[in-house]
């Protein structure tokens, strides 16, 4: 268990002592009663909490709730929030102003009041949005109000029983290295709770006029004028992104999507869903029903946010098909999205994270406007200077940097939502977008093999071996190149990942293909990203490049699977 039994007890008293929060005070009382009565069961768990911290890193704080050091609690944040703020002081931000974000979850509301408390105790200034609202508004609400820092209190997708707390910077763009070293430290210097000044009131909370300037500044990318006449399905999937949506299509002139009932609340347990995640298998069936039940006239697309809004899912009707409806994948929406803002002039970096399709990199050239890549998460897209897009595949998407420079769920879902209608218009669809796109750039088809895990050494483990035996050939195609990320490059930080770049098939009919394998940044899962490319002479050669893309990206899910152990 790594810790001995009456150290075990001693720490879990000690924590207990000064915990503030009445709910796990009474959950790890119970929890020591039954540990010093004998319960080996208990004492496992008490060592699941105390035999180390909960690890502040580039995604800040991720974890179950309950009480202990390797939980979220209030005494986890407070800690978190005395680092934060102990950081800004150190870098002459004494007087600045924090603004505090949070989600329907459960203890969100806590945890920011908590930080409001600490950042206002500290000397600085405290600004609580006013509600449970998507993370957007809280990455917009840094810049617009000229803060420090932001903080907000959310497990995006993650499973019921977590909670996070994320770290933005007074650019609006999430921490990276070394920031996050430097609060890490921060934090793990702060000492008894009672030492952390944390005043009843003066922090201010926000009034709606935040919300509207969001809602104004929303409609950027937008094209006055431009068709409005789509008629959407969408699904909040228990999370906090209803209101802000509806009124932002209701603003921009769309008519009002059709919310899925069912999921339309705030609510902590997501009891409709087994993951409240739009990619999971399962999540978007309720909206796919509302779709098919919408009666005269049709649903021309399907929305989805994840429970902060940060990200936005698109399907497409699909006719033929058992459920009429197919999911974008992530690539294919930010190949769209890319397509219509090259189309609309947009001037400045069109970017993609290295776990992403390589289409967008041909659909910057031949518009003739700069492509970056960068490694996985906004945190990096984010910082690229002159940036006009950015999108990476896990359903992120970056439409206008000059409100949020994070990923949006919301201003993604507008501008889905004109490209949609301005193709209606045509007599045309987001599919058909999608063949022209295979026809000019080849077919990229993408897939992922992802594998969630209970013991993290699995994920160690896959990676070593790996590393120590790299495979010859994939999907009985060579691999030209084995790069291992963790050495780091000029144009790209240090990671832990394997990039395989592979030759195209002896008949041609692979181009070129290319493997990606690492440990996901925010959940217990080992990520392994495949892409294939065929080229697509004519219209006529479609239906075949999607067989043969199909076929190889099975191939390739078998053979890593085979060579990683998993």
């Amino acid at each position: 268990m790594g810790l001995e039994q009456p150290d075990l007890v001693a720490k879990a008293r000690a924590w207990l002592a000064e915990d503030p929060d009445p709910d796990t005070r009474a959950e790890l009382a119970a929890l020591l009663d039954a540990a010093e009565g004998g319960g080996g069961e208990a004492l496992a768990e008490l060592a699941g909490r105390f035999s180390g911290t909960l690890q502040f890193g580039t995604a800040g704080l991720r974890g179950e709730l309950g009480a202990g050091p390797l939980r979220m609690n209030r005494a986890v944040v407070i800690r978190a929030a005395a680092g934060l703020v102990a950081y800004l002081r150190e870098r002459g931000h004494g007087g600045g102003l924090v603004v505090i974000g949070y989600d329907a979850r459960y203890k969100s509301a806590d945890f920011a009041r908590d930080t409001a408390a600490v950042v206002t105790g500290a000397g600085l200034r405290a600004a609580l949005l006013p509600r449970p609202l998507p993370t957007p508004v809280l990455a917009f609400a840094i810049r617009h109000l000229g803060a420090v820092a932001g903080v907000e209190v959310t497990a995006s997708h993650n499973p019921p029983r977590d909670n996070g707390y994320k770290v933005y910077l007074g650019d609006g763009s999430q921490i990276v290295p070394p920031a996050d070293a430097d609060i890490a430290a921060a934090i793990a210097a702060v000492g008894g709770l009672d030492g952390v000044p944390r005043p009843d009131g003066g922090w201010e909370t926000l009034g709606e006029e935040v919300v509207e300037a969001y809602l104004d500044r929303a409609g950027a990318a937008l094209t006055r004028h431009s068709p409005r006449a789509v008629r959407a399905v969408y699904t909040p999937l228990h999370g906090v992104g209803r209101d802000t949506l509806t009124a932002a299509f209701a603003r921009a002139g769309f008519p009002a999507p059709v919310v899925v009932a069912q999921q339309a609340e705030p609510d902590p347990d997501f009891p409709t869903v087994a993951f409240p995640n739009p990619e999971e298998p399962g999540a978007m069936d309720l909206a796919f029903a509302a779709a098919r039940a919408a009666g005269d006239g049709g649903v021309d697309l399907v929305i989805a946010n994840d429970p902060d809004a940060d990200r936005c899912a698109v399907a497409v009707p699909a006719p033929g098909t058992a459920e009429g409806w197919r999911m974008l994948r992530g690539d294919e929406v930010g190949a769209l999205l890319a397509t219509h803002l090259v189309h609309k002039h947009a001037r400045g970096t069109f970017a993609t994270s290295i776990v992403s399709s390589s289409l967008l990199s041909r659909i910057a050239r031949a518009a003739g406007v700069p492509y970056a890549e960068t490694l996985t998460g906004f945190k990096w897209l984010g910082r690229i200077e002159g940036l006009a897009f950015a999108y990476e595949e896990a359903l992120g998407y970056c439409v206008d940097p000059g409100g949020v420079r994070d990923k949006d769920g919301v201003t993604a879902a507008l501008l889905i939502a004109e490209l949609t209608a301005e193709l209606k218009e045509q007599g045309r669809t987001l599919t058909d977008l999608l063949d022209d796109l295979a026809l000019e750039h080849g077919l990229h088809a993408t897939d992922q093999l992802s594998v969630r895990v209970a013991d993290l050494s699995l994920i160690a483990a896959a990676m070593k071996r790996l590393r120590d035996r790299p495979p010859a050939r994939l999907a009985d195609l060579a691999v030209e190149s084995a790069e291992d990320l963790s050495a780091g490059r000029a144009d790209l930080p240090s990671t832990d990942g394997l990039r395989y770049r592979l030759a195209g098939s002896a008949d041609g009919g692979v181009a070129a293909a290319r493997v990606i394998v690492r440990p996901s940044g925010t959940e217990p899962k080992l990520k392994c990203y495949l892409e294939v490319v065929v080229d697509v002479p004519s219209a006529y050669e479609l239906a075949e490049a999607r067989t043969t893309a199909q076929k190889a990206l099975a191939a390739l899910r078998s053979d890593l699977a085979a060579a990683a152990g998993i």
